[in-house]
């Protein structure tokens, strides 16, 4: 028969699951307050206001608001690298999970604005992060080049054109909804494989594929 757990134990996995559940409450807020663009004039009072925590439990997670931020900002690409690497995960040929990738993240704009507004505003300075969006795509695109699918000498260089494209689409989605279509997003795929050595005509039967149903419902 197992030992009967001590109180002890037990207060100590509810105060973990507390103290978790403050950290995420601080993420959470300084996403809205990075989507809205207030992070920068935002104090901590602010902050944890927004969050519904105690002032001084800040300190308890972060040791100032550049770090909470960084945080918050890596939790939103990571969150959406996985969603993207759960899509593809079936998807054998590097070709086509890249595609499919860019697509739904260029339509972000209409499925989840907020999350668009966090990548646009602060995505290409985490080009070179270790987590989340960029390592996932280099990975992609060097498979495609290592599988002769691409055409690429500088995976880096492509990864970097790549994202430069995807946050000017993103841009232009939120600023004029309208302006930015599914066929628009298809197109940027197209011309993204395109630069990456495949042919037209298969470029824009990849880039026009069925595609997985995504959750709209915005995390920020």
């Amino acid at each position: 028969m197992a030992a009967p757990r001590s109180g002890r134990a037990e207060a100590g996995t509810r105060t973990d699951r507390r103290k978790a559940r403050t950290r995420q409450k601080l993420i959470q807020a300084a996403r809205r307050l990075l989507a809205s663009d207030q992070h920068s004039s935002a104090s901590i009072q602010d902050i944890t206001e927004a969050a519904d925590v105690g002032f001084g439990s800040f300190y308890n997670h972060f040791s100032s608001k550049t770090e909470l931020f960084r945080a918050a900002v890596s939790e939103v690409l990571e969150e959406l690298g996985q969603l993207l690497e759960e899509l593809s995960s079936s998807v054998d040929d590097p070709a086509r999970a890249f595609a499919q990738s860019v697509r739904l993240t260029a339509r972000l704009g209409v499925a989840r604005p907020e999350t668009a507004q966090v990548l646009v505003r602060h995505g290409m300075a985490y080009i070179d992060a270790e987590e989340g969006l960029a390592p996932r795509a280099l990975r992609d695109i060097e498979a495609g080049a290592a599988s002769g699918r691409f055409r690429v000498r500088e995976p880096r260089l492509a990864l970097a054109t790549t994202a430069g494209a995807l946050l000017a689409v993103l841009h232009v989605s939120l600023v004029d909804p309208v302006g930015v279509t599914d066929e628009t997003c298809d197109e940027v795929a197209e011309q993204l494989l395109r630069m990456l050595g495949v042919p037209l005509a298969e470029a824009h039967e990849i880039a026009t594929a069925p595609l997985p149903p995504v959750p709209a419902v915005d995390q920020v």
